[in-house]
């Protein structure tokens, strides 16, 4: 059984001839002999074609094609009609038609039409079918990724601790698909903190639950293997490097199919002596008092190498208003409608024009600069930056100084 068929005519004899046509093993056909009754057969019937006369008593077979689409019903029609002029076929196709015959018509024709017709719509059918379920999946998949989302927000700063001789502030802008940004600042013991910035390449689940690993490693009492990256309290901090060495080990690539790049801090608060590493990471920047711009460029390659090539650690020493940029590199890589980037030189360029702004205030022109380039382009990349100034006492941080904006 291929389908079933509405006959619509108020002629008896084409009625007839068109029941002889389709064999009954193949179809199953219900008959209508004007245009009211039609609409009533269309609601019961439920046919999966329709055979449908244009000049009829009562409304025309113009009207009720009309009126089957109005109602959203999307069942093949095919006219046949003693009329052959263009405009007759032009006005069936714009009122909904799918096919026209001309009467007299040839059964093999006939046929042939509706064999098209059908398999159309079987096909429409398997395909919405098919879209249904590929919705339901990706409302499935959507409820996940935002799930994944706000695990990732919950390991952004919210409550900073109290930390003499620093004053901190950060942005961070996601991007239309969740990424892999994340950052932190961790006390290490009384006077030493330690921060940090990752970048997780690619987008999804898989780049986001390797920064919630990732984040729950660096936590002060975090684990690598055996090794701990940070003593407890009291006892020896490991170093920058030796922290880049053991996520290394732990992070290969050919584990996780994924790398990352981070950069790593530890400030003594109280001299003002920062160490660091960096694995790939964008170069954090250091914004001097005096007005001069040092760019921290000590490390290696990415994490997931294996140790093939050994990182470097960097040593500088802070002073009364220095302040420390980290940020990743969806700033630079972020790109306008003439697919412009915005680039190294216009980031130093926006930095140096606010470095004497409060550290709110410099954020807020950082992402001004990017929204306007951006023009409302969605961002590509999630956008994270962090600002550390050294030499004033510090007031616990508070989830006023994250701010969320959502595709540019």
């Amino acid at each position: 059984m291929q389908g079933k068929v509405l006959i619509v005519d108020d002629n008896d004899d084409i009625r007839a001839l068109l029941k002889r046509i389709l064999p009954v093993t193949r179809f199953d056909v219900a008959e209508a002999i004007n245009g009211d009754e039609a609409l009533a057969k269309t609601k019961s019937f439920k046919p999966d074609l329709i055979l449908l006369d244009i000049i009829m008593p009562g409304i025309d077979g113009f009207q009720v094609c009309k009126s089957i689409r109005d109602n959203h019903d999307d069942t093949p029609v095919i006219f046949l009609s003693g009329k052959s002029e263009s405009a007759d076929k032009v006005r069936g196709l714009e009122c909904g038609g799918n096919d026209y015959i001309t009467k007299p018509f040839d059964k093999a024709e006939v046929l042939a039409r509706i064999d098209n017709q059908l398999k159309i719509r079987k096909l429409t059918l398997e395909l919405r079918q098919a879209n249904e379920v590929l919705t339901e999946k990706q409302k499935i998949l959507d409820d996940d990724l935002k799930a994944a989302a706000g695990i990732q927000e919950s390991l952004l700063p919210r409550h900073l601790p109290d930390i003499e001789n620093l004053m901190l502030g950060w942005r961070f802008m996601p991007s239309h698909a969740i990424g892999g940004d994340i950052f932190n600042i961790v006390r290490l013991d009384e006077k030493h903190v330690g921060v940090y910035m990752i970048d997780v390449s690619g987008h999804g689940v898989p780049a986001a639950l390797i920064t919630v690993s990732v984040s729950q490693i660096l936590k002060p009492e975090g684990n690598v293997t055996k090794e701990q990256i940070y003593e407890p309290p009291g006892y020896r901090i490991n170093s920058p490097r030796t922290v880049m060495e053991s996520l290394d080990r732990e992070y290969p690539i050919e584990r996780f199919d994924r790398f990352f790049t981070i950069v790593y801090l530890i400030i003594n608060t109280i001299t003002g002596s920062l160490t660091y590493s960096n694995a790939a990471h964008p170069l954090p920047i250091v914004l001097r008092e005096n007005g001069e711009l040092e760019i921290l460029d000590k490390g290696g390659t990415i994490i997931g190498l294996g140790g093939l090539v050994p990182f470097e650690e960097g040593e500088i020493s802070l002073k009364r208003g220095d302040r420390i940029i980290l940020f990743t590199d969806g700033i630079l890589d972020c790109q306008n409608d003439r697919d412009d980037f915005y680039g190294p030189e216009r980031f130093s360029s926006i930095l140096e024009s606010v470095r004497h702004e409060r550290i709110t205030d410099l954020l807020d022109g950082v992402v001004h600069s990017i929204t306007d380039f951006c023009n409302g382009r969605p961002f590509q990349d999630d956008i994270s930056i962090v600002v550390i100034e050294y030499g004033k006492h510090g007031t616990k941080g508070k989830a006023a100084n994250r701010r969320h904006l959502s595709e540019g």
